[in-house]
């Protein structure tokens, strides 16, 4: 039985994101695909409206009144996003345009100039393709060994493995945090102190953890992490870093140019202070100040509440699935309370390869996504070419989920038919 409050939360929302209101090949939306990109609400669509309404105008050292205005704007969702992982300075908050660029700036600034040849750097099989190649540039360039973790049979971030590749040498954990595929959250709570007594640095991509569960920097003791604004229902175009305030003191500017200086002349320039000197040119100021409206809006839902509702959601999708012949999923199962993994599932079926599925479900009006979701390691490891996947968001419903499952059990049945004519 699913408990009313958690119905609540569903119906409270859906009336926020004007995109679910619209007919998709004559169907009503079903979007799940979410781990790919979520929806925006009205509010953060409003903030970037209102911002090149009202306020459009470059940020800091202006005198005006648009110019503070959206100075004042920007910066307060620097605030924002330090209280919303608890960060113990809002200088180690760093604007990017995405995760991406945010593990590139660690790569490049830290990276490139703290590691030497023969150090060795642990990531994992998992990883997206953005936790992948960076690493990749620094070892070519560095001479530094590249480590991975592979998952264990059913899925999983593989501890025990892990702790069997530290040793003196390994000077940076770069791992994901929750993956976009298997789905599994990495035990971030014993890896993380492991890489700190061998004296590695650890990063953490959160892009599938910020948006739905809470983070708490200080507690994880991590000393970088990465978030994608457009998957917490931010705009595209912006994303940030968040590292430990010494550490980013450390750390060369990664890009030169405007605002990231204090003084410049022809020979030598001096560097702005945190986190302006890695800020460099005229930043995605609207979609900073959106950022701030999608901050705002999960803050207020709370996140142990989105958390919640999820795991519900994740616990009716995977016993929905589980009663679908020929279905092979991917990753750990969920708890009986559908805790313990991400709220997504990666399949494969006998019959029908994943691109066709989801172009076939498409025709029902529902949105899940297919290929090997920017991890091909992972897919290769797994000996699959392509996995579709369907991933939830506070905003779906267990009506949508029962949609999804009778349009994939339809289209199951009709392959199955032709086959056997």
């Amino acid at each position: 039985m699913v408990a009313t409050a958690s119905k609540t939360l569903a119906s409270q929302v859906r009336q926020d994101f004007p995109i679910l209101h619209q007919e998709v090949n004559g169907h009503p939306l079903v979007y799940l695909d979410n781990a790919a990109t979520s929806q925006k609400p009205t509010a953060v669509i409003n903030a970037l409206r209102d911002y090149y309404e009202g306020d459009n105008a470059n940020v800091h050292r202006g005198a005006h009144t648009l110019s503070n205005r959206a100075t004042d704007a920007y910066e307060a969702t620097r605030d924002k996003l330090a209280a919303f992982i608890n960060a113990s300075s809002r200088q180690e908050i760093v604007y990017t345009r995405n995760a991406s660029e945010a593990i590139n700036l660690v790569a490049y600034s830290w990276g490139m100039s703290a590691l030497t040849a023969g150090d060795e750097i642990i990531l994992s099989v998992m990883e997206h393709h953005s936790n992948l190649i960076p690493w990749q540039f620094v070892a070519q360039r560095t001479g530094a060994v590249l480590k991975f973790v592979e998952p264990t049979e059913t899925g999983e971030f593989n501890l025990k493995q892990f702790e069997s590749l530290l040793s003196d040498r390994t000077k940076l954990v770069s791992i994901v945090h929750v993956s976009n595929t298997l789905g599994c959250e990495t035990p971030v709570d014993k890896v993380i102190p492991l890489a700190h007594k061998v004296g590695a640095k650890v990063l953490l991509d959160a892009c599938q953890s910020i948006p739905h569960m809470p983070i708490d920097v200080q507690a994880l003791d991590c000393d970088w992490l990465v978030a994608s604004g457009h998957k917490m229902c931010g705009p595209t175009g912006i994303g940030f870093l968040y590292g430990k305030l010494d550490l980013l003191e450390s750390m060369p500017p990664f890009l030169g140019g405007g605002e990231m200086i204090a003084d410049v002349s022809l020979e030598h320039s001096t560097y702005a202070e945190l986190p302006h000197k890695f800020e460099a040119g005229t930043p995605a100021i609207g979609e900073a100040i959106a950022l701030g409206a999608a901050v705002d809006y999960l803050s207020n839902l709370g996140m142990d509440n989105i958390h919640a509702y999820e795991a519900e959601l994740t616990r009716h999708l995977f016993d929905g699935l589980s009663q679908i012949d020929g279905i092979t999923l991917y990753g750990p199962q969920p708890s009986a309370d559908g805790t313990g993994r991400a709220a997504l599932a990666a399949f494969t079926t006998e019959a029908v390869h994943a691109h066709d599925l989801a172009t076939l479900i498409d025709q029902s009006g529902i949105a899940i996504r297919s290929g090997h979701h920017c991890t091909q390691p992972l897919h290769k490891h797994l000996k699959v070419s392509a996995t579709a996947r369907a991933s939830l968001s506070f905003y779906n419903t267990h009506d949508e989920i029962d949609q999804f499952l009778t349009a994939l059990q339809d289209t199951l049945e009709f392959f199955a038919s032709v086959m056997d004519d």
